[in-house]
């Protein structure tokens, strides 16, 4: 298997610019990992505060001071589907520890909300700003130094880029990301989304809505749509920090727990004393993060990860560019019809053949790295296999040759289009991603006035009083990350889709953010500069001819340069950010960076 050439200029470009960072990071987790064992360091009180709360044998062991210790960070809460699940596996693990001659402790908590239950609302100007806070509560639990490997319990949005990147912090630790899975399929999306567009329309009211929605959001497990939950734990594969197949088995059966509980066993394999240390600063490398992006392109997954990875990366002192993404997007057959790029969700996905055919495909045509480490191992072979219980005991299985499934899932012989779901559009008003996969190629380009809005209830009431019944391309802006945290802008999708739907040529362009599961209407999104940074994207008017086009990578203003160029950007006088806790996070607004560079405060 030979290494496709544009895979490698890529991965070499982020090399070189990374050189100086990289390796500043990694003499730092060395050193960390020198000054081992840990607890061998603690005084006798420190260590005996570690294990007080210890049942007899696991203290009996932590005094010995020779048996590893595992800790687990936690994102459970049981208001998430996807984090329920979570209750029962510290039980689990440590009762595997035990059986391997080990302990494992919960380190500590990480807050984890749900993107679900807060978008359109207050709550959802906190939600970019968790990440950072879940990487801050990560590197607070394991701080106590009572660790030789780690095991991350998180899903969703922001928790497992936070929980990433807190991890990297403490790089030296070996580390392995346990899944909860999918809950069953419940109504399908389409009907999901028909029936979103009624409700928009006014045609039918909350109750009938209400009953679709639990119809589809029904049960413990991950939402089964492929947004940024599903495209997290598509990268915790790909990226060698799961276990093979592990990502979209369902909770609460047996092989799930099976691979709740070998994620034990291969984190002690991969410790200091085991037989392949690998700790997590090492996994995650230039080649690592590279076969991330080629996997979210081959997918489709979300375009919150044109931030979330910037971020993860440069915790591991990487240096990601959108024009990376852009450039691997390029090199990458789209390979997934999965919601909102298709009908399938992401149990018909598994069924298909899932993260196995998957990356059997990419591997052997060469658009993945196979020279790299994962908590398995040196390469990607293992991960071509999927997990089986024979007895009580999990086996790994050879995939199947083909897949189950040509509408879900294809070969790279034969993709549903040659390049991946992600472009990035420059022009005059700065720089923005689109994700074009769930987008039918006759709206790539979209050219039509702008209507400009600085909320997202602006936009609402005018599709309300019919003042958007047209042509448009619908500007919302003072949305980024300074502005007001960059909520997710996914209330917009059922009033802008049913414009299209009445056959107008619709987008959206803002500075904020999509849902992960952003779909058929053409949305440039993270624009940057944002306008709360002084932006062009303030300078635009309502009326203004815009272009976006996908096609070309370009999102341009249509009026004459000079004039444009010479008009001051809006401003916004806003009222202080006070009411569900978004006072709190004024110092995040404050220091976070642009959504280029990860979005990050810290």
């Amino acid at each position: 298997m030979t290494l496709d050439a544009r895979i490698a200029d890529v991965t070499e470009a982020i090399v070189k610019r990374s050189r100086e960072t990289r390796a500043r990071y990694l003499d730092g987790i060395a050193k960390a990992a020198a000054d081992g064992p840990y607890r061998a360091a603690l005084s006798c009180g420190n260590l005996a505060h570690g294990f007080a709360g210890c049942g007899g044998h696991d203290k009996a062991a932590l005094k010995g001071q020779t048996v590893p210790n595992i800790g687990i960070v936690t994102a459970y809460n049981d208001m998430l589907s996807a984090h329920q699940p979570y209750e029962r596996f510290p039980d689990i693990l440590r009762a595997a520890a035990r059986e391997a001659g080990a302990v494992a402790q919960v380190a500590g908590g990480v807050p984890a909300m749900c993107d679900g239950v807060t978008q359109g609302r207050l709550g959802m100007e906190l939600s970019l700003f968790s990440r950072d806070v879940i990487a801050l509560s990560t590197a607070v639990a394991l701080s106590h130094d009572m660790f030789d490997a780690a095991l991350y319990l998180g899903i969703c949005d922001k928790i497992v880029p936070g929980l990433v990147i807190g991890a990297l912090s403490f790089g030296h630790l070996p580390a392995v990301f346990v899944p909860s899975g999918p809950m069953p399929s419940g109504m399908t999306n389409d009907e999901k989304g028909r029936i979103r567009g009624l409700y928009a329309e006014g045609k039918i009211g909350r109750a009938e809505l209400l009953e679709a929605e639990s119809a589809s959001y029904h049960s413990p497990g991950t939402c089964t749509f492929y947004g940024t939950a599903n495209s997290n734990q598509m990268l915790m594969e790909i990226m060698g920090l799961h276990l093979p197949g592990a990502s979209f088995v369902q909770p609460n059966t047996p092989l799930r727990d099976a691979l709740t509980r070998a994620a034990v066993s291969q984190a002690l394999a991969i410790t200091r004393s085991g037989n392949g240390y690998a700790p997590i600063g090492q996994i995650l490398d230039e080649k690592a993060f590279v076969n991330g992006i080629v996997g979210l392109n081959a997918t489709g997954g979300s375009t919150n990860h044109a931030i979330h990875l910037v971020a993860m990366a440069k915790a591991a002192g990487i240096t990601l560019t959108w024009d990376d993404f852009d450039r691997l997007s390029a090199a990458t057959p789209l390979l997934c019809r999965i919601y909102p790029n298709g009908s399938a969700d992401v149990n018909h996905f598994h069924a298909a053949g899932g993260m196995g055919f998957l990356i059997r495909e990419l591997r052997r045509a060469g658009l993945l790295h196979d020279d790299v480490l994962t908590v398995m191992g040196p390469g990607l072979s293992e991960y071509e296999k999927e997990p089986a219980l024979v007895g009580d005991e999990i086996v790994w299985r050879d995939g199947e040759a083909e897949s189950g499934d040509a509408s879900v899932l294809r070969p790279v012989a034969a993709p549903f289009q040659s390049d991946g779901g992600l472009r990035v559009l420059d022009g005059n008003i700065g720089r923005a991603v689109i994700k074009v996969s769930a987008v039918d190629r006759d709206r790539w380009v979209i050219e039509a006035p702008a209507r400009v809005f600085s909320t997202q209830d602006g936009l609402e009431a005018a599709f309300r009083a019919g003042e958007l019944d047209r042509d448009v391309i619908a500007v919302v802006r003072f949305q980024g990350p300074k502005a007001n945290g960059m909520p997710e802008l996914h209330r917009l999708t059922p009033a802008l889709g049913v414009l299209q739907k009445r056959g107008h040529k619709v987008a959206l362009v803002t500075d904020g953010r999509m849902s992960g599961a952003s779909g058929k209407v053409p949305a440039a999104i993270h624009v940057t500069p944002e306008a709360a940074h002084g932006g062009a994207i303030g300078k635009i008017r309502d009326g203004d001819l815009m272009r976006l086009d996908a096609e070309s990578g370009r999102l341009e203003v249509l009026v004459d340069a000079a004039e444009f160029e010479a008009r001051e950007p809006a401003f916004e006088e806003t009222e202080p950010q006070f009411g569900m806790g978004r006072n709190l996070f004024a110092a995040f607004r404050a220091a976070v960076g642009p959504a280029e560079k990860g979005a990050s405060a810290i």
